[in-house]
């Protein structure tokens, strides 16, 4: 299928990992493969689940060898299922070997995310949404929350700068009192979205009346939703509210009724299990 351009932060991201591999420095290949043999290599599934970060896995080859031909077989956000073939490509043996755990990385990584934020929102059968955080591996945030989204989630603020959240820290450092620390950050705010992190009704209430664009709901339990949900929109109809704070594959199903319209879980992108996927080689 057609590729686009890699953007440079991808390019950079893949070649960092390739680096740090030392992929141009493969000494057993450079000890047991002939420089020039060629060989085809595929991709194969050994778990169901969803495929994410195949960019990037291409990048892995491309960029140590750009004469690799490159044939994908399935693409982002497509199920996946076992001893399914996902990839083939055709180049120099060496070049192959040395991309290999690269792309293989990331793409297991990825697919990982995807996998997991799709089974989260099965559960939730789309009544609420499935956010994930900023709780991500450290140079790979921009490639998770494109992996959240082939999984069906929705991506919550991308960084810091993105919107303003207010959270229990946040209001601990304050010198104002919990209203005003809201009204002071949406005057603040230049048009920017302002989420208010709530650990009752009442502060909800005085942060939506302040202006507050969501109510993130923490530490809830399911039981104590339901009313909460109730009491904040017979006030603010219209309110955005958010649960957080525990929640997983385990419970998930039990927010659907609650009336909260999303939920987040940094778990979508912190603790993720790797698709099981198989690189093999042959000589042509």
């Amino acid at each position: 299928m057609e590729r686009v351009s890699a953007d440079l932060e991808s390019v950079s991201l893949v070649r960092r990992a390739l680096e740090e591999d030392h992929a141009s420095q493969d000494a057993t290949s450079f000890a047991v493969v002939p420089e020039g043999v060629q060989a085809r290599g595929r991709i194969v599934v050994r778990q169901t689940g969803v495929l994410a970060g195949t960019s990037l896995a291409e990048l892995a080859f491309s960029l140590c060898d750009d004469s690799i031909e490159q044939k994908w077989l399935a693409e982002d956000g497509d199920s996946v299922s076992e001893d399914e073939e996902i990839f083939s490509c055709l180049g120099p043996a060496r070049a192959l070997l040395a991309a290999e755990r690269t792309a293989l990385n990331l793409l297991q990584q990825l697919s990982g995310v995807a996998t997991l934020t799709a089974r989260l929102v099965s559960r939730v059968k789309g009544e609420i949404q499935v956010l994930d955080t900023r709780k991500t591996v450290p140079g790979l945030r921009d490639a998770q929350k494109a992996a959240v989204l082939a999984g069906g989630g929705v991506n919550q603020r991308r960084d810091l700068e993105d919107e303003l959240l207010l959270k229990e820290n946040h209001f601990a450092l304050s010198s104002l009192n919990y209203e005003e620390t809201v009204a002071q950050a949406v005057s603040s705010a230049g048009g920017k979205t302002v989420g208010v992190e709530a650990q009752s009704e009442e502060q909800a209430l005085m942060a939506l009346k302040q202006g507050a664009a969501y109510i993130l709901l923490d530490n809830y339990s399911t039981t104590e939703l339901p009313l909460a949900v109730t009491n904040i929109r017979s006030a603010f109809p219209g309110a955005i509210l958010e649960a957080s704070g525990g929640f997983g594959e385990h419970n998930i199903a039990e927010l659907c009724g609650s009336g909260v319209d999303r939920v987040s879980i940094g778990a979508t992108t912190h603790s993720v299990s790797s698709l099981d996927l198989s690189f093999y080689l042959e000589v042509l």
